[in-house]
């Protein structure tokens, strides 16, 4: 299927990360031009962006749009690894909204930079990467800045409903090279960097007519039922 991103600039925001690095080289792939932000911004086509900074996230947007005269498609997979994050602090409040700061409001001031723009172009794609954690109880930290950011995303996506942009989440549970085919009670199925490029791929894609939606990848939770 010819997804149609030819020709069109990507933003990347975390794109030298684990998954962020192969959602790039995807989205390099089918044609697009991306542009990957990070706070390193090492490479040639890379731009300085600190997502805890709506000064930073603001110039880096307006560099590449003064570069490339548009942004078709944002994807945003800066976060801090769930590991990174202290499970003996998961009700501590300074972890969590260090924690929903770090990924639920990083992926708005970003998005909020980007969508006027496509507003006026009468096209966009952004796709966040959140996480099953969203669904699950038993650690506030994850829990909360997942499902943050998917509430974030939906509203987001009921604003612009209707102006030929559209706004989705892709929730991974565990993420690893070698996904098990094996799922848990309880626990959420796993995927791989590229499944998950594959997947954000096609949202970003002009063939897509999917929004407000958080897709789970890999199984979701085994044994939930959400009504």
């Amino acid at each position: 299927m010819d997804l149609e991103l030819t020709g069109r600039t990507a933003l990347v925001v975390g794109g030298h990360g684990y998954i962020g690095s192969v959602v790039a080289e995807t989205l390099r792939r089918e044609g697009a031009h991306v542009v990957v932000a990070s706070r390193t911004a090492d490479g040639p086509d890379d731009v300085r962006m600190d997502t805890a900074s709506q000064e930073s996230v603001d110039a880096a947007v307006a560099r590449v749009l003064d570069q490339h005269g548009h942004i078709d498609v944002l994807v945003v997979t800066a976060a801090p690894a769930a590991g990174t994050l202290d499970p003996d602090r998961a009700s501590d409040p300074e972890q969590v909204a260090a924690a929903i700061d770090g990924k639920a409001l990083g992926f708005l001031r970003v998005a909020n930079a980007v969508l006027p723009a496509q507003r006026a172009a009468g096209f966009g794609r952004v796709v966040v990467v959140s996480g099953q954690n969203a669904y699950l109880a038993g650690n506030i930290t994850t829990s909360l800045r997942n499902a943050a950011t998917n509430v974030i995303a939906k509203n987001l996506a009921d604003q612009v409903a209707g102006t030929g942009v559209a706004v989705n989440v892709v929730n991974p549970g565990t993420v690893t090279d070698e996904p098990a085919a094996q799922v848990q009670r309880g626990a959420s199925g796993e995927s791989s960097p590229q499944q998950i490029a594959d997947l954000v791929a096609f949202l970003a894609s002009p063939r897509s007519a999917v929004s407000g939606e958080s897709v789970s990848i890999a199984h979701r939770v085994l044994g939930q039922l959400t009504i």
